[in-house]
C-alpha cells in the first residue's frame, strides 16, 4: 500500500491564519469562520511560497476546497463543547462546558431556580467565548442549540420568562452576557454539534 503524503495547509483567511501541517489544525482555523479562505499544498516550501504571496494567485482555481477526506465527516476534536440541563421549564437550569476529546471539564455552573434550558445553552456560550477571549485562544465551540447561537448573533437573550425573585441571579448573568457580547467581537467559530450524525454533544447531561 502507497504510504498517504503529507500535506500542508495554508491559511490566508480563518481564526489564526498561518500554515498547518494536518487537516484537523487547518479545519480548526476554517470551519464556521465567514469566509475562510485556505488551501492545500504538496510541499513546506510551496506553502510558503503561498502564505507569503498573494493569495489570490492560489485560490483562483477549485482546489482551495478541501479532498472528499477532509471534507469534515466528523467533529473538529480539538475544541469545546457547552450543554444545559433543566427540570422542569422554568426549573432548576444548570451549564457546564467540556473539551471536546477528552471530555475534561472546563467549567460548570448551576443549578440555578426558575430558569430555562435556552438560557442556560445561551450564558454557557457567552461564558466560554469570555473565558477563550481571556486566554487569547481560538478554537472553535460546539452546541447543539440553535436558538443559543442566534441568541449570541444577536447579542441578545429573547426568553419569554418573567424575572423573579428566586431568578434573580440568572436575570443578573443574562445581563452581564449581553453586555459583554455587545463590547467585545466574537472571533471564535460557533458549530452546530450534528447530534444526529455524531450522537449526543460531549458536554451532555446524560438526563434524556
Amino acid at each position: 500500500m502507497t504510504k498517504k503524503s503529507r500535506k500542508y495547509y495554508v491559511v490566508w483567511k480563518g481564526v489564526a491564519p498561518g500554515i498547518y501541517d494536518n487537516w484537523e489544525a487547518c479545519r480548526a482555523q476554517v470551519e464556521g469562520f465567514e469566509k475562510a479562505f485556505y488551501k492545500s499544498f504538496e510541499t513546506e516550501a510551496e506553502a510558503k511560497r503561498a502564505f507569503a504571496g498573494n493569495m489570490w494567485q492560489y485560490l483562483n482555481t477549485k482546489k482551495n476546497t478541501p479532498a472528499p477526506e477532509e471534507s469534515g465527516a466528523g467533529p473538529v476534536w480539538e475544541s469545546l463543547s457547552v450543554d444545559a440541563a433543566c427540570s422542569g421549564n422554568p426549573g432548576l437550569m444548570e451549564y457546564q462546558c467540556v473539551h471536546t476529546k477528552t471530555k475534561k471539564q472546563i467549567f460548570h455552573h448551576g443549578p440555578f431556580p426558575d430558569a430555562t434550558n435556552n438560557i442556560g445553552e445561551f450564558l454557557a456560550l457567552v461564558h466560554v467565548l469570555a473565558l477563550l477571549h481571556k486566554r487569547k485562544q481560538k478554537i472553535p465551540v460546539y452546541s447543539d442549540s440553535l436558538t443559543a447561537m442566534a441568541w449570541v448573533r444577536n447579542k441578545k437573550a429573547k426568553t419569554l420568562l418573567k424575572p423573579t425573585p428566586r431568578n434573580a441571579e440568572v436575570f443578573e448573568l443574562i445581563t452581564r452576557a449581553e453586555t459583554w457580547l455587545k463590547n467585545n467581537p466574537v472571533e471564535i467559530p460557533i458549530l452546530k454539534w450534528n447530534t444526529e450524525k455524531w450522537g449526543e454533544i460531549p458536554a451532555d447531561f446524560g438526563r434524556k
